[in-house]
């Protein structure tokens, strides 16, 4: 039930209004992982962050992909809970502190050790449009004990334009999206992101 909503909502939904209303510039799709486990660390500005990765994802493949996402956001009420859960499929991430480090990371391992591919903002949250945020240290602990993951950074730009924080209807704005070489994970966060750090002014500053 939940693979076949799934398919139908980015098939109908989703996959149109990424590729014909936003106007995408996609580069490095090659560096995509195809198969799991492997996590993908983006900028965040936007909803559409995660609409967008994941529409770049054949349908017979997207079933595997899987945000982890604010359990207090998208499983705030039943009807954000029905979509989050079946049509995008994500992985509850509870931000309150309540829980250990070994609750919390639970199902995105479970999800890891099945073979699906992570979706994880390294900045947590989103910040301003079009503005990085401080990289936080848990895409590092999430994976220090899982070393044959690997990490693919995307930097992406304009989507905070299209679809601002804070706003309800998006606005056709040109896209760009830059998929960079896995990486493996390093002896320690700093590493890990002064290395995502420097990807993303990199890249964003190329396309700005």
């Amino acid at each position: 039930m939940k693979r076949i909503v799934k398919i139908l909502f980015f098939a109908l939904i989703i996959k149109p209004v990424v590729f014909v209303v936003l106007g995408l510039n996609i580069r490095g799709r090659e560096n995509l992982p195809k198969i799991g486990g492997a996590v993908i660390a983006p900028n965040h500005n936007s909803h559409l962050d995660t609409l967008v990765i994941m529409s770049l994802y054949p349908l017979n493949i997207i079933e595997k992909v899987r945000p982890i996402a604010a359990s207090d956001y998208f499983m705030k009420n039943r009807f954000m809970s029905w979509i989050s859960t079946y049509c995008i499929g994500i992985i509850p991430l509870d931000r309150s502190g309540s829980s250990s480090q070994e609750d919390l990371f639970k199902e995105p391992h479970k999800a890891l050790d099945n073979g699906e591919i992570l979706i994880l903002f390294p900045e947590g949250s989103r910040g301003k449009p079009e503005q990085m945020a401080r990289l936080k240290k848990g895409l590092y602990y999430l994976l220090k004990d899982k070393q044959d993951i690997t990490i693919t950074p995307i930097a992406m730009q304009g989507l905070g334009n299209a679809l601002p924080k804070g706003e309800a209807l998006f606005v056709p704005f040109n896209c760009q999206v830059i998929i960079g070489n896995p990486m493996d994970i390093p002896e320690n966060s700093q590493i890990l992101n002064e290395t995502l750090k420097e990807f993303f002014e990199i890249n964003l500053k190329q396309i700005a």
